[in-house]
């Protein structure tokens, strides 16, 4: 996904949360707050870059990485501009998504029924800009022909619009 998101003409930096060893012991895959804090630690060394200092940033998750992008995204000061979610648990992070200032999409596969009715409910709550996009025929992890373009496509289009809006608010 970074490849395509970067292929796009998006900056990208692409990193696991979790060390290898770490994930192993699933507690923390579903640690958000210490996911959350990561996410926020690579986010503040990408603004340590003079070259990347001003330039809007956006969050891609998937899974229980899109509920640490969405509470990362309401920490205070956090410069995020949009959130994108793919296949993400939003309902982890149900205790900040009133909150959530960040525009963000929600992906879903349209197989993936549980997630669809999680992230349907996520939306819900959601007070500012978002929308909820189902990818046809996709199950969770979008291993079907087709369906990681379908996401690249629509994750690309919805950074591009509001990491531009955020260009031109901040100028």
């Amino acid at each position: 996904m970074a490849e395509a998101l970067h292929g796009r003409s998006l900056g990208t930096l692409l990193f696991d949360l979790l060390e290898p060893p770490e994930a192993e012991d699933r507690a923390n895959v579903f640690d958000i707050g210490s996911l959350a804090q990561r996410l926020l630690a690579a986010t503040a060394w990408v603004r340590a870059v003079p070259e990347c200092e001003a330039l809007p940033i956006g969050y891609f998750g998937a899974s229980t990485g899109a509920a640490a992008a969405l509470v990362a995204a309401v920490a205070p000061g956090s410069p995020v501009a949009a959130v994108v979610s793919r296949g993400g648990r939003p309902d982890l992070a149900e205790a900040v998504l009133a909150s959530v200032r960040a525009p963000t999409l929600l992906i879903v596969g349209g197989v993936d029924t549980q997630v669809l009715e999680l992230n349907q409910d996520a939306q819900r709550q959601l007070q500012r800009s978002n929308r909820l996009s189902v990818v046809a025929g996709a199950t969770h992890l979008f291993e079907e022909p087709g369906t990681l373009e379908a996401v690249a496509a629509l994750a690309g289009d919805w950074f591009r619009d509001h990491l531009r809006n955020a260009s031109h608010a901040a100028s």
